[in-house]
Protein backbone atom coordinates (compact mmCIF):
# COMPACT_ATOMS: atom_id res chain seq x y z
CA UNK A 1 0.00 0.00 0.00
CA UNK A 2 1.59 3.42 -0.81
CA UNK A 3 1.16 6.37 1.09
CA UNK A 4 -0.86 8.32 -1.89
CA UNK A 5 -3.81 5.60 -0.69
CA UNK A 6 -3.85 6.93 2.98
CA UNK A 7 -5.36 10.06 3.73
CA UNK A 8 -2.93 12.85 4.48
CA UNK A 9 -2.74 13.47 8.28
CA UNK A 10 -4.54 10.51 8.74
CA UNK A 11 -2.88 7.69 10.63
CA UNK A 12 -3.46 4.12 9.67
CA UNK A 13 -5.06 3.14 13.31
CA UNK A 14 -7.48 6.39 12.69
CA UNK A 15 -8.62 5.50 9.64
CA UNK A 16 -8.85 1.34 11.08
CA UNK A 17 -11.10 2.87 13.75
CA UNK A 18 -13.63 5.00 11.69
CA UNK A 19 -12.94 3.71 7.67
CA UNK A 20 -16.50 3.00 6.25
CA UNK A 21 -16.31 3.38 2.19
CA UNK A 22 -18.65 3.65 -0.51
CA UNK A 23 -17.58 0.33 -2.88
CA UNK A 24 -17.53 -2.04 0.84
CA UNK A 25 -21.58 -2.96 0.32
CA UNK A 26 -20.97 -3.35 -3.06
CA UNK A 27 -17.54 -5.49 -2.53
CA UNK A 28 -19.07 -7.96 0.18
CA UNK A 29 -22.14 -9.12 -1.98
CA UNK A 30 -19.54 -11.40 -3.61
CA UNK A 31 -19.75 -14.35 -1.07
CA UNK A 32 -16.53 -15.65 -2.29
CA UNK A 33 -14.91 -11.83 -1.29
CA UNK A 34 -16.99 -11.54 1.82
CA UNK A 35 -14.92 -15.08 3.16
CA UNK A 36 -11.66 -14.02 2.00
CA UNK A 37 -12.00 -11.10 3.84
CA UNK A 38 -13.10 -13.02 6.86
CA UNK A 39 -10.27 -15.35 6.44
CA UNK A 40 -7.45 -12.47 6.33
CA UNK A 41 -9.05 -11.47 9.57
CA UNK A 42 -9.15 -14.33 11.02
CA UNK A 43 -5.51 -15.31 10.36
CA UNK A 44 -4.62 -11.71 11.39
CA UNK A 45 -6.31 -12.35 14.57
CA UNK A 46 -4.72 -15.55 15.58
CA UNK A 47 -1.22 -14.32 14.56
CA UNK A 48 -2.23 -11.45 17.47
CA UNK A 49 -3.03 -13.87 19.70
CA UNK A 50 0.37 -15.98 19.49
CA UNK A 51 2.16 -12.60 19.48
CA UNK A 52 0.56 -12.34 23.06
CA UNK A 53 1.34 -15.30 24.13
CA UNK A 54 5.01 -15.11 22.79
CA UNK A 55 5.92 -11.67 24.24
CA UNK A 56 4.74 -13.43 27.42
CA UNK A 57 7.13 -15.97 26.67
CA UNK A 58 9.69 -13.71 25.94
CA UNK A 59 9.17 -11.36 28.92
CA UNK A 60 10.03 -14.28 31.30
CA UNK A 61 13.49 -14.52 29.75
CA UNK A 62 14.20 -10.61 29.67
CA UNK A 63 17.40 -10.69 31.71
CA UNK A 64 15.91 -6.31 33.31
CA UNK A 65 12.48 -5.73 35.07
CA UNK A 66 12.11 -2.91 32.74
CA UNK A 67 12.41 -5.27 29.96
CA UNK A 68 10.36 -7.29 31.35
CA UNK A 69 7.79 -4.68 32.06
CA UNK A 70 7.58 -3.67 28.47
CA UNK A 71 6.91 -6.81 26.60
CA UNK A 72 4.13 -7.28 28.81
CA UNK A 73 2.59 -3.57 27.66
CA UNK A 74 3.70 -4.95 23.57
CA UNK A 75 1.48 -8.08 24.81
CA UNK A 76 -1.50 -6.22 26.33
CA UNK A 77 -1.38 -3.68 22.75
CA UNK A 78 -1.58 -7.26 20.75
CA UNK A 79 -5.26 -8.14 22.98
CA UNK A 80 -6.44 -4.65 22.11
CA UNK A 81 -5.83 -4.34 18.43
CA UNK A 82 -7.22 -7.98 18.41
CA UNK A 83 -10.37 -6.55 19.85
CA UNK A 84 -11.20 -4.83 16.30
CA UNK A 85 -10.61 -7.81 14.98
CA UNK A 86 -13.29 -9.55 16.72
CA UNK A 87 -15.78 -7.06 16.35
CA UNK A 88 -15.65 -6.80 12.22
CA UNK A 89 -15.78 -10.59 12.13
CA UNK A 90 -18.97 -10.44 14.20
CA UNK A 91 -20.57 -7.62 12.09
CA UNK A 92 -19.88 -9.95 9.06
CA UNK A 93 -21.50 -12.62 10.59
CA UNK A 94 -18.59 -14.67 11.80
CA UNK A 95 -17.88 -16.19 15.03
CA UNK A 96 -14.32 -14.47 15.48
CA UNK A 97 -12.83 -18.31 17.18
CA UNK A 98 -14.33 -20.36 14.84
CA UNK A 99 -13.09 -18.73 11.94
CA UNK A 100 -9.46 -18.60 13.39
CA UNK A 101 -9.39 -22.46 13.91
CA UNK A 102 -8.40 -23.31 10.49
CA UNK A 103 -5.20 -21.52 11.21
CA UNK A 104 -4.03 -22.73 14.10
CA UNK A 105 -2.19 -25.54 12.78
CA UNK A 106 -0.26 -23.69 10.06
CA UNK A 107 0.58 -20.74 12.34
CA UNK A 108 1.10 -23.46 14.94
CA UNK A 109 4.08 -25.03 12.85
CA UNK A 110 5.59 -22.25 11.75
CA UNK A 111 6.29 -21.50 15.88
CA UNK A 112 7.15 -24.96 16.65
CA UNK A 113 9.55 -24.99 13.87
CA UNK A 114 10.86 -21.66 14.93
CA UNK A 115 11.52 -22.28 18.84
CA UNK A 116 13.71 -19.73 19.64
CA UNK A 117 16.59 -20.99 22.37
CA UNK A 118 17.12 -17.67 24.13
CA UNK A 119 16.72 -13.92 24.73
CA UNK A 120 18.07 -12.74 21.66
CA UNK A 121 16.97 -14.93 19.03
CA UNK A 122 12.88 -13.97 20.41
CA UNK A 123 13.77 -10.87 19.80
CA UNK A 124 15.16 -11.47 16.15
CA UNK A 125 12.27 -13.65 15.67
CA UNK A 126 9.33 -11.53 16.95
CA UNK A 127 11.12 -8.38 14.65
CA UNK A 128 11.70 -10.24 11.36
CA UNK A 129 9.20 -12.99 11.36
CA UNK A 130 6.23 -11.26 12.25
CA UNK A 131 7.48 -8.36 10.58
CA UNK A 132 7.36 -11.06 6.92
CA UNK A 133 4.23 -12.30 7.88
CA UNK A 134 2.91 -8.63 8.06
CA UNK A 135 4.34 -7.70 5.01
CA UNK A 136 2.18 -10.55 3.33
CA UNK A 137 -0.75 -8.90 5.12
CA UNK A 138 -0.56 -5.59 3.69
CA UNK A 139 0.19 -6.84 0.28
CA UNK A 140 -3.26 -9.02 0.28
CA UNK A 141 -4.50 -5.73 1.58
CA UNK A 142 -4.15 -3.94 -1.68
CA UNK A 143 -6.69 -6.00 -3.34
CA UNK A 144 -9.14 -4.59 -0.58
CA UNK A 145 -12.47 -2.58 -0.58
CA UNK A 146 -11.15 0.68 1.70
CA UNK A 147 -12.80 0.04 5.75
CA UNK A 148 -11.43 -3.58 5.02
CA UNK A 149 -7.60 -2.17 4.01
CA UNK A 150 -7.59 0.79 6.68
CA UNK A 151 -8.13 -2.02 9.21
CA UNK A 152 -6.04 -4.13 8.06
CA UNK A 153 -3.03 -1.46 7.98
CA UNK A 154 -4.29 0.10 11.30
CA UNK A 155 -4.00 -3.78 13.05
CA UNK A 156 -0.73 -4.28 11.76
CA UNK A 157 1.23 -1.09 13.21
CA UNK A 158 4.03 -1.31 15.01
CA UNK A 159 3.51 -0.73 18.74
CA UNK A 160 6.95 -0.17 19.47
CA UNK A 161 8.52 -3.43 19.35
CA UNK A 162 11.03 -2.83 16.48
CA UNK A 163 12.66 0.18 18.01
CA UNK A 164 12.89 -1.68 21.16
CA UNK A 165 14.10 -5.30 19.52
CA UNK A 166 16.82 -3.18 17.41
CA UNK A 167 18.28 -1.56 20.44
CA UNK A 168 18.64 -4.70 22.65
CA UNK A 169 20.03 -6.64 19.07
CA UNK A 170 22.41 -4.17 18.51
CA UNK A 171 23.95 -3.44 21.92
CA UNK A 172 24.27 -7.24 22.60
CA UNK A 173 26.32 -7.58 19.22
CA UNK A 174 28.37 -4.90 19.80
CA UNK A 175 29.25 -6.47 23.67
CA UNK A 176 29.68 -9.83 21.69
CA UNK A 177 30.33 -9.44 17.80
CA UNK A 178 30.26 -13.13 17.55
CA UNK A 179 26.18 -13.33 18.47
CA UNK A 180 25.85 -11.43 15.36
CA UNK A 181 26.94 -14.45 13.09
CA UNK A 182 24.47 -16.74 14.97
CA UNK A 183 21.58 -14.55 14.55
CA UNK A 184 21.99 -13.72 11.09
CA UNK A 185 21.99 -17.44 10.63
CA UNK A 186 18.73 -17.60 12.76
CA UNK A 187 17.57 -14.68 10.60
CA UNK A 188 18.20 -16.61 7.20
CA UNK A 189 16.14 -19.23 8.41
CA UNK A 190 13.02 -17.57 9.83
CA UNK A 191 13.07 -15.87 6.20
CA UNK A 192 12.59 -19.60 4.48
CA UNK A 193 10.40 -20.53 7.28
CA UNK A 194 7.78 -17.85 6.98
CA UNK A 195 8.01 -17.66 3.30
CA UNK A 196 7.17 -21.37 3.29
CA UNK A 197 3.81 -20.13 6.18
CA UNK A 198 2.71 -17.69 3.92
CA UNK A 199 2.50 -20.24 0.36
CA UNK A 200 0.59 -22.37 3.05
CA UNK A 201 -1.49 -20.34 4.45
CA UNK A 202 -2.76 -19.14 1.26
CA UNK A 203 -2.97 -22.30 -0.56
CA UNK A 204 -4.85 -23.92 2.42
CA UNK A 205 -7.58 -20.71 1.74
CA UNK A 206 -9.34 -20.51 -1.33
CA UNK A 207 -10.72 -17.24 -0.59
CA UNK A 208 -6.90 -15.54 0.02
CA UNK A 209 -5.50 -17.06 -3.22
CA UNK A 210 -8.67 -15.47 -4.75
CA UNK A 211 -7.50 -12.59 -3.02
CA UNK A 212 -4.17 -12.30 -4.68
CA UNK A 213 -5.67 -14.20 -8.18
CA UNK A 214 -8.08 -11.08 -8.48
CA UNK A 215 -11.60 -11.84 -10.02
CA UNK A 216 -13.90 -10.60 -13.09
CA UNK A 217 -14.51 -7.87 -10.92
CA UNK A 218 -11.29 -8.02 -9.22
CA UNK A 219 -7.83 -6.69 -10.04
CA UNK A 220 -4.96 -9.54 -8.97
CA UNK A 221 -1.50 -10.85 -9.71
CA UNK A 222 -0.33 -12.52 -12.28
CA UNK A 223 2.85 -14.84 -12.33
CA UNK A 224 5.32 -11.54 -12.80
CA UNK A 225 3.33 -9.47 -10.54
CA UNK A 226 3.46 -12.49 -8.07
CA UNK A 227 7.09 -12.76 -8.26
CA UNK A 228 7.77 -9.16 -8.02
CA UNK A 229 5.87 -9.25 -4.92
CA UNK A 230 8.15 -11.89 -2.94
CA UNK A 231 11.03 -10.06 -4.26
CA UNK A 232 9.26 -7.26 -2.34
CA UNK A 233 9.01 -9.42 0.55
CA UNK A 234 12.30 -10.09 0.53
CA UNK A 235 13.75 -6.86 0.43
CA UNK A 236 12.18 -5.67 3.31
CA UNK A 237 13.54 -8.50 5.46
CA UNK A 238 17.13 -7.75 4.25
CA UNK A 239 16.27 -3.78 5.52
CA UNK A 240 14.85 -5.44 8.50
CA UNK A 241 18.15 -7.53 8.90
CA UNK A 242 20.40 -4.33 8.78
CA UNK A 243 18.33 -2.55 11.07
CA UNK A 244 19.60 -5.48 13.41
CA UNK A 245 23.01 -5.02 12.33
CA UNK A 246 22.93 -8.46 10.56
CA UNK A 247 23.66 -9.81 7.15
CA UNK A 248 20.98 -11.50 5.46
Amino acid sequence: MTESEVTPGASATDLAADAVVDEEPLAFEDPEYRQAVVDLLAVIGYGLITAFSRLGEDAALAPRLEDKVQLGRMAAGELNKLGRIEARLTELGSDPYTAMEPFRRAVDAFHENTASSDWYEGLVKAYVGDGLANDFYREIAAFLDGGTRALVVGTLEDGGYAEFAVTQVRAAIAADPRLGGRLALWGRRLMGEALIQAQRVAAEREGLSSLLAGGIDRPGLDLAALGRMFTRLTERHTDRMSELGLDS
